[in-house]
């Protein structure tokens, strides 16, 4: 799933959490988030 930049994954990410509707995208983007390293929520 390379046809997402970085930003544009972790904000779908963030915009499916917040619908929660969509179990299984969730779950696809979590694993692609987790194959690149990317922390998906912001540090305070």
């Amino acid at each position: 799933m390379k046809i997402m930049s970085n930003e544009q994954l972790v904000f779908s990410y963030r915009d499916a959490l917040k619908s929660g509707s969509e179990k299984e995208w969730i779950r696809i983007l979590k694993t692609e988030i987790n194959r690149r390293g990317l922390k998906p929520i912001k540090a305070k």
